[in-house]
């Protein structure tokens, strides 16, 4: 007989305040991974080939910070709950109950960042390739919230690493969030930093990862338990899974479009040192 493991008991809380508002493990990891990607973009912003400084990370880091949260709020709600939004627009900005999407962050943190480069006149894709180096990190502190949550499981298994979640029934069930914190994590972080090495034209790197991460989340949401009020869409489909696919060939577009017509800055961008 297969003995599964069972999902620690982690409180996700680690303080409570006052109504609604609490201190959860998940926002100190969601926080934490946009302090590692400041150190990491830091890093970066020494380096010849990135045009924009280390003083001025510390102002893109707020930018990115609000366009992820913006962002990923908007998507969850009109795509993953619009029945909740519908019946209380107020519920756009409950936060504090969960609720936040990738490929919306990506949006906001892709709003934000275009913003900050043309308010700071530094080339969009060279700043597009430093967030894109900086951002499996987060991604994965991320998806280990979402293990300490104890969310986002995975399908009922009968892999020998089957886990029970609390809420989840009585099936064992994948541990996806494990998954994606390895692939979207450490995988995409190995990947991106080794093709570092060989691509220098700008917005490439940006592409590898869109590239990456849309094929990693198609796949994973295989063995990740789709959301319960949106299930399965066409063709046995996730939502997670049509807009990853959106992702890949808007990313893939845009990857023949640069090879072809490489950005040309002239004289702008040039850092200041």
């Amino acid at each position: 007989m297969t003995s599964y493991f069972q999902h620690p008991e982690i409180d996700p809380v680690i303080l409570r305040l006052w109504g609604p508002f609490q201190i959860r493990c998940y926002s100190l990891l969601y926080v934490g991974g946009f302090l590692v990607g400041r150190a990491l973009l830091k890093r970066l912003a020494r380096e010849d080939r990135f045009r924009f400084t280390g003083e001025q990370v510390e102002q893109l880091t707020l930018w990115l910070l609000v366009g992820t949260v913006i962002g990923a709020r908007i998507v969850f709600c009109v795509f993953y709950d619009p029945q909740a939004l519908l019946a209380n627009p107020l519920y756009l900005f409950q936060v504090y109950n969960g609720g936040l999407s990738f490929h919306g962050g990506l949006i906001g943190v892709i709003v934000a960042a275009y913003l900050f480069a043309r308010r700071n006149d530094i080339p969009y894709w060279n700043l597009t390739d430093a967030l894109a180096l900086a951002t499996p990190t987060g991604l994965a502190m991320g998806r280990m919230g979402n293990f300490i949550n104890g969310e986002l499981w995975g399908r009922v298994t009968t892999v020998p690493w089957g886990m029970y979640f609390r809420g989840a029934g009585p099936q064992p069930r994948h541990p996806s969030q494990l998954y994606e914190f390895f692939l979207e994590g450490v995988v995409l972080f190995a990947v991106l930093w080794t093709s570092k090495r060989f691509i220098r034209r700008d917005g490439l790197l940006s592409m590898i990862f869109l590239l990456g991460y849309a094929a990693i989340r198609f796949t994973v949401e295989f063995f990740r338990e789709p959301d319960v009020q949106v299930g399965y869409l066409a063709f046995g489909l996730t939502m997670g899974q049509w807009l990853s696919l959106a992702m890949f060939a808007i990313a893939a577009a845009v990857a023949a479009w640069l090879h072809f017509h490489p950005p040309d800055y002239g004289t702008a961008g040039k850092k200041k040192r």
